[in-house]
């Protein structure tokens, strides 16, 4: 049901029966996931346990570069960190991520055709 016009916009407007601040939430757990380099480490720490060191070798880019998106990935509870010493190490802390990843993947390789066809989503800029 549309909101009537002049009506301000509640915090959480419900439409469709899933609330606006549902959806938005719904949306950004995506988008953290749409980085490449996110989802390179994160396939990565799902084979095992990592240390940013390992991921670091892994993603082929700086170490700072490499923190901020492991950082991403803790924050938005994709994945857990704890520290070991002076190390801090990477694991997976929802079983559910592998299985989202392994969906994702075959998903992706059965609209392959329709994803290089759309115009709409632009590829990564290099």
């Amino acid at each position: 049901m549309p909101r009537p016009a002049g009506t301000p916009a509640p915090t959480a407007w419900v439409a469709g029966g899933l609330s606006c601040t549902h959806l938005d939430t719904v949306a950004k757990f995506f988008r953290a996931l749409a980085d490449p380099t996110r989802l390179k480490l994160l396939e990565f720490i799902l084979r095992s346990e990592r240390t940013s060191a390992e991921c670091v070798e892994h993603a082929g880019i700086s170490q700072p570069r490499v923190s901020v998106h492991l950082s991403c990935l803790v924050d938005c509870g994709y994945v857990t960190a704890r520290r070991d010493g002076k190390r801090l190490r990477y694991t997976v802390g929802d079983p559910r991520v592998a299985d989202l990843v392994v969906l994702a993947r075959s998903l992706a390789a059965d609209n392959a055709a329709a994803l290089a066809c759309c115009t709409r989503i632009p590829d990564r800029q290099h």
